[in-house]
């Protein structure tokens, strides 16, 4: 079965941080397109951040450099660091692990940033 959980989101001000984590379980981690996604009230889930199994990285040109994503292999684990937030990074933030045509999420987390 697999489990992708995530955790660390939360409620800061604008200019915050805050550092988002997610642990899978149930898949060869390490193949494993590892990603971050994020969906807004009223909008459409968005790519926010990716890293390929080679460790190969890319971001949505809103957070470049504020975000920076991340893998530990060894904990099957994927985090998402994010600096300099803004009220309209505001969303519940979804994992994401894609290998071809698997593809799973998790439950996501809620990030708020009051301005």
């Amino acid at each position: 079965q697999v489990q992708l959980v995530e955790s660390g989101g939360g409620s800061v001000q604008a200019g915050g941080s805050l550092r988002l984590s997610c642990t899978a379980s149930g898949i060869a981690f390490r193949v494993f397109r590892m990603g971050w996604y994020r969906q807004a009230p009223g909008k459409q889930r968005e790519l926010v951040a990716t890293v390929t199994s080679d460790g190969s990285t890319n971001y949505a040109e809103s957070v470049k450099g504020r975000f920076t994503i991340s893998r530990d292999n060894a904990k099957s684990t994927v985090v998402l660091q994010m600096n300099s937030l803004k009220p309209g990074d505001t969303a519940v933030y979804y994992c994401n692990s894609n290998w071809g045509r698997h593809d799973y999420w998790g439950q996501g987390t809620q990030v708020t940033v009051s301005s």
